[in-house]
């Protein structure tokens, strides 16, 4: 692949998706991939059609809101932390349910200037494991020791905040959230090859709060939508909860 633009954590925020989708880089992009909890928001199902109306130029990783929402439905769990999350998954229509059930973990893909690259959604070998961009090095390589030393860049997202590292030789890149973001608004996003270009798409989030509060039933989706989509979770804030988990 020559270009491939990575997107992360929507959460079911169609305003945000469409930012994205219609940026030239994405639309010029060989592919898109997704690197997981794509529909635990106030749209799922709307966010999964728009997707998959891309066809093949879509590739898609689980996380592990998508994972729930599945066990939710199938009756494997009565409750999901995030509270949207019951919300969403009784929103899903039953082929949706399936589609989710049914994406990898990871996703292997040659991309230009980075050679192998492995996409997972927290870690390559759990979907809800943190690591953080000042996680130390023999973390990373607990991370790590099952990843062929033939992947030179590790793409994940999970923690909704954007970096760009090494740890023991490999670029780790985490996208931020297109949906959620913490620490400052947009939707954010990686365009990956040759280089790696973390960008982030300003939108109009007062249009989309109004959106999402005509469109979505979920109880207080007004607030809902005024506290991620303007991400009143500062970055310090989410890195002192991510760091005690």
């Amino acid at each position: 692949m020559g270009r491939v633009a990575v997107l992360s954590d929507i959460h079911g925020v169609l305003p945000a998706l469409q930012a994205v989708l219609a940026e030239p880089e994405v639309a010029a992009a060989d592919r898109i991939v997704l690197t997981g909890d794509i529909a635990a928001g106030p749209q799922p199902v709307e966010v999964i059609d728009v997707l998959r109306e891309l066809g093949e130029r879509v590739l898609w990783v689980g996380g592990n809101a998508d994972r729930e929402l599945v066990e939710y439905r199938r009756g494997e769990r009565q409750e999901i932390p995030d509270p949207i999350g019951p919300y969403a998954a009784r929103r899903l229509t039953d082929e949706q349910v399936e589609f989710l059930a049914a994406l990898p973990p990871t996703l292997t893909l040659p991309v230009r200037g980075h050679g192998e690259v492995l996409f997972c959604h927290a870690t390559p070998r759990d979907d809800e494991e943190t690591v953080l961009v000042d996680s130390r090095l023999d973390r990373w390589a607990e991370v790590f020791a099952e990843v062929p030393g033939t992947v030179r860049t590790v793409v994940c997202g999970h923690t909704h905040m954007p970096y760009a590292r090494l740890a023991h030789g490999r670029l780790v890149v985490n996208p931020g959230s297109v949906g959620m973001p913490y620490g400052r608004p947009g939707a954010h996003w990686c365009l990956l090859g040759p280089g790696t270009d973390l960008r982030v798409t300003p939108y109009d989030i007062p249009a989309a709060i109004a959106r999402l509060t005509a469109e979505s039933a979920y109880p207080d989706i007004e607030a809902w939508a005024d506290y991620f989509l303007h991400a009143r979770a500062t970055d310090a804030e989410a890195l002192r909860v991510f760091s005690a988990s």
